[in-house]
């Protein structure tokens, strides 16, 4: 399909959401962005374009079903909505796309969708993750947090703050709260997927996340084989790109320049005839 700058993806019976900045998918790599549990691609602000500009590459941001001005889904979703995100219709986004080579970059639950898609497709356009704030296993104040927020949707200004970002706030919060404050969500841990991811991982996060510790970085350093980068941002919360932008652009440019460089470079040898090392 032809990108334009901004509208709608339709793979029946989702219709998506959506922006393309810079180069298309078939002139360069291309960066696509993965939304938090209650984002959009409105809510990323200007960030994708300032990594767009940094990079020189392609950046493709949509929101998930029943986000920002997405078709909304049915309700309510699984305990296993992130599982299907990356399985069931992040591929069929990228395939609608043309996505020919690049990176998946996600915050928060945008973030454990990309590890769960990296970790169980082996998809070898895929050359590198930028998670911020990700989840790979429930932790007690995630979840204390989680229900602070409902509870603010429910008696506070929360939801009409919201309403600026989702054409339907109510489906929108109903998709990320629900499921995270189902019972059988205690069980929920991606861990194992981690061992499988082939490609260099970058991850920020704050050092004062109210929905998760530090322990998410220890476990990913754990469990997996590939090489990991971490970037803990002191007096950060949970947005980090939006609450310390520039560190967050500036980390996740370089590690990002430092694939594009690595790989260009290899292409060039090989077209030289010599054996890329």
């Amino acid at each position: 399909m032809t990108l334009s700058d901004e509208g709608f993806l339709d793979i029946p019976p989702l219709r998506l959401e959506y922006r393309m900045i810079g180069p298309r998918p078939d002139a360069g790599p291309t960066i696509v962005m993965l939304h938090e549990g209650l984002g959009s691609s409105g809510l990323w602000g200007a960030f994708p374009d300032q990594i767009a500009v940094a990079t020189g590459a392609g950046v493709f941001v949509y929101s998930r079903a029943g986000y920002g001005k997405s078709r909304a889904g049915p309700l309510p979703r699984s305990v296993k909505f992130m599982h299907e995100e990356a399985l069931t219709v992040l591929p069929r986004v990228l395939d609608a796309i043309g996505f020919e080579r690049g990176f998946l970059f996600g915050h928060s639950d945008g973030a454990s969708i990309a590890t769960i898609y990296a970790g169980s497709a082996q998809d070898h356009r895929v050359r590198g993750l930028v998670l911020v704030a990700p989840h790979f296993f429930i932790e007690d104040m995630g979840i204390a947090e989680i229900a602070r927020a409902n509870a603010a949707f429910a008696t506070g200004d929360f939801r009409d703050r919201l309403k600026r970002w989702h054409a339907d706030v109510d489906s929108a919060f109903r998709s990320w709260s629900e499921p995270w404050l189902h019972p059988d969500f205690r069980k929920w841990d991606i861990t194992e997927e981690l061992t499988y991811i082939r490609v260099p991982i970058l991850i920020v996060q704050g050092a004062d996340d109210q929905y998760g510790t530090l322990r998410q970085l220890d476990v990913a350093k754990d469990e997996c084989f590939c090489p990991v980068e971490t970037a803990v941002l002191p007096g950060v919360r949970h947005a980090p790109h939006r609450e310390a932008s520039e560190q967050t652009l500036k980390v996740a440019v370089d590690f990002i320049n430092g694939l594009l460089r690595d790989h260009r470079e290899g292409e060039k040898r090989a077209d030289s005839g010599v054996a890329a090392t």
